[in-house]
């Protein structure tokens, strides 16, 4: 067997509506209502599943709660202007760093969304 991609990821939140508003305002993703009682983001070809918590059922994961994921996101802009666009946004930053990401060197700054996940978002450029 050999992987190619990641198809979707789950994550677990306190209140939908707000998630949603919050990567669509913040990071442009698209909210997607998948039925009438789930919802997803989607960006480029990915999608994150929104699971409310409490709603759980058997394929999950052993632990379920909101604030457990730490998650990066590459954009095609400088990390300066995502800095700029967040703070406009009134989106607090916790550190903007350079390491090494999946392909070589990134720049990246970190946030956290409505359920305290750490969101961090990089750039090659």
């Amino acid at each position: 067997m050999k992987v190619e991609r990641i198809d979707h990821l789950v994550l677990t939140v306190n209140d939908v509506e707000a998630t949603c508003d919050f990567y669509r305002d913040v990071l442009g993703m698209e909210v997607e209502t998948v039925s009438v009682r789930k919802k997803a983001l989607r960006f480029g070809s990915q999608r994150i599943d929104l699971r409310p918590k409490g709603r759980e059922f058997f394929a999950t994961a052993h632990l379920t709660i909101p604030g457990t994921i730490d998650i990066c996101f590459v954009v095609t802009e400088s990390i300066e202007q995502v800095k700029s666009e967040l703070e406009s946004k009134n989106i607090t930053i916790e550190g903007v760093v350079q390491r090494s990401g999946g392909t070589g060197k990134i720049h990246s700054v970190y946030f956290r969304d409505p359920d305290q996940n750490l969101i961090e978002v990089c750039s090659y450029a």
